[in-house]
């Protein structure tokens, strides 16, 4: 937003936004409720939560103010030729029908609609697709460029519902955490929103949501076992039921593929070219990096040409055009390794929201890391969460370290323990010497061992 040059752009969207400093993880022990706050950073950099719908109105209203934009309402994209650089929507409105009607010299595209006709042709110079997760401009790229395509449906629906402001018009939890009631396999968080209530979403395995739906009955308990202080004391149970019943069970769906583009004609970013899971909270972030990246390969291959006479403009055009199109080879090629990682990173932070926060192993490795990195900050350790949150780190370049972390700390920790476990393997040959019974214990000391050095590894690689 700061490189689009719309003074105040930034400060008025930050001005709607609302702090996050960490983790809010709540539960019961022994029948009573606790809540344990887990920061985001070790320095005390915190991520805002901002309303979609408000961003998208006032980047609009930017927009708006521009004079080379025109906005053209409920038309879909039926059709698409990328090699002659036509397109063709669906109408459902008269605002693009009088446009064609009544074109002008100013206008950037040609519009043609027979009368009477439900579809109107445009000529177009370059498209950009960020029609989101079922884009149409992906669809119709993948007549044209070999576009490699993958979609995954996760096991897990989500669900929302609305946690209102206190009695007193105040919050009813922290506004500056996201909360989180980690459930194993399933989870319920809440977003805080300006006007002091909550965003919340409920994610659940599809087939437990069938089992609530056979047996409505069943939800306020399952709530209260499962995450406690929600039902009664956050959302009344009736409206919890009520919720539940209206509001719909959706879907989560992961996207990859490649290339991003067709020549020099167009170009899909977003969710068009890598929808992700929202366990990162990277979605729209990850757009808006599209955004940037996309222009910054532009702004490298746009051509330095003075036009001397009227013969230069077919030079220029076509300098343009080749520009553009190593651009856009540029953009595919970085941007592809880059979305991958973020979409699986999003699926791996699914599990740490809803189980791997109550961990042991997951804590000691935070702290490790935040440590190495407030103390030792050249020995280049941060967690991912901080090098993904409050860097431009490439994706995948995040998802390296990270690994390569992993597997340092790890060998720290077998190097440390390994002293103590060869003293113990060598007492235990002793007894086996002097007892032969003591191999079945052995044995079964093997497997837990395994067993715990197998979780350890998981953690930290």
């Amino acid at each position: 937003m700061k490189n689009a040059n719309c003074p105040g752009l930034v400060e008025a969207v930050l001005e709607e936004t609302i702090p996050m400093y960490g983790r809010m993880i709540h539960g019961a022990k022994q029948g009573k409720l606790f809540e344990e706050s887990q920061s985001y950073d070790v320095h005390g950099r915190y991520i805002r939560a901002v309303d979609r719908a408000g961003l998208n109105k006032r980047l609009l209203d930017e927009l708006e103010k521009m004079p080379n934009v025109k906005f053209f309402f409920d038309h879909k994209l039926v059709g698409a030729d990328f090699r002659k650089n036509r397109a063709w929507f669906e109408r459902r409105s008269k605002t693009l029908d009088d446009h064609a009607q009544n074109p002008t010299k100013s206008d950037p595209v040609e519009a043609k609609a027979s009368k009477g006709s439900s579809e109107v042709e445009v000529a177009f110079d370059f498209m950009i697709g960020a029609d989101g997760a079922h884009s149409a401009v992906r669809y119709h790229l993948m007549k044209f460029a070999r576009l490699n395509y993958q979609q995954e449906y996760i096991d897990t629906l989500w669900c929302e519902f609305h946690i209102s402001p206190s009695p007193t018009n105040d919050f009813k939890l922290s506004p500056n955490h996201l909360h989180i009631w980690p459930g194993g396999e399933f989870m319920f968080i809440a977003i805080p929103s300006l006007d002091k209530s909550f965003t919340s979403t409920l994610f659940l395995p599809a087939s437990r949501f069938a089992e609530i739906d056979a047996q409505p009955e069943k939800l306020v308990n399952f709530f209260n076992e499962n995450f406690p202080g929600v039902a009664g004391d956050l959302i009344s149970e009736s409206d919890l039921r009520k919720q539940y019943d209206e509001n719909p069970h959706l879907p989560l769906i992961s996207i990859k593929c490649s290339p991003y583009h067709y020549k020099s004609s167009v170009v899909i970013l977003g969710d068009a070219a890598h929808a992700m899971v929202p366990f990162y909270g990277q979605g729209m972030n990850a757009g808006l990096e599209d955004v940037r990246t996309l222009f910054e390969f532009l702004d490298r291959h746009r051509p330095n040409i003075l036009q001397a006479d009227p013969d230069a403009l077919a030079v220029e055009i076509d300098a343009h055009t080749e520009g553009r199109m190593m651009a856009l080879e540029e953009y595919t090629k970085q941007r592809t390794p880059d979305a991958a990682a973020i979409n699986d990173l999003a699926l791996r932070n699914y599990q740490e929201m809803r189980s791997d926060v109550t961990s042991p192993i997951y804590r000691l490795r935070k702290w490790v890391e935040e440590a190495l990195n407030n103390y030792f900050p050249k020995s280049g350790f941060a967690t991912q969460y901080s090098r993904v949150s409050f860097g431009n780190e490439r994706y995948s370049v995040v998802e390296k370290e990270v690994q390569r972390q992993g597997r340092w700390l790890l060998s720290g920790i077998v190097g440390v323990g390994l002293i103590p476990f060869v003293a113990w393997g060598g007492w235990w040959l002793w007894r086996w010497n002097r007892a032969s019974h003591t191999g079945r214990g052995l044995t079964k000391w093997a497997a837990i061992l395994g067993s715990k050095t197998e979780q350890i590894g998981r953690k930290f690689t």
